[in-house]
């Protein structure tokens, strides 16, 4: 579908999506910190199985620029919790052909994402 020129495409954020990442970022804080020595010590914590907590974890591996588009709402339909969930590379330019559906920002892709740009 294309929409006419000057035509605004409506964004609509992952509130499932958003709260995985921000939940993966605080945990990642946690265990770096040294408040929880181990995952499965903050999975009891929090109440959940460390399988999980692992799962939900690799969110922190996501390119920037992907966790923007998430951020943003500009993700595709596809993008869901339960994929993003999945086993992904570590190389943020095969996650960017993985998950295509994102819209990454202007001039910018996982491929030659520079720290600080």
């Amino acid at each position: 579908m294309q929409l006419p020129d000057g035509a605004m495409l409506s964004r609509r954020t992952d509130s499932t999506l958003v709260k995985a990442l921000a939940r993966a970022f605080r945990w990642k804080r946690m265990l770096e910190s040294g408040e929880f020595a181990t995952i499965a010590e903050l999975a009891e914590r929090e109440g959940i199985a460390p399988s999980y907590m692992t799962r939900v974890l690799r969110l922190t591996l996501l390119s920037p620029d992907i966790v923007e588009a998430i951020l943003d709402g500009k993700q595709g339909p596809e993008v869901t919790l339960a994929r993003v969930l999945e086993p992904l590379s570590l190389e943020w330019a095969a996650q960017g052909s993985l998950l295509r559906q994102a819209e990454l920002p202007p001039n910018r892709s996982a491929a030659r994402y520079i720290p600080g740009d």
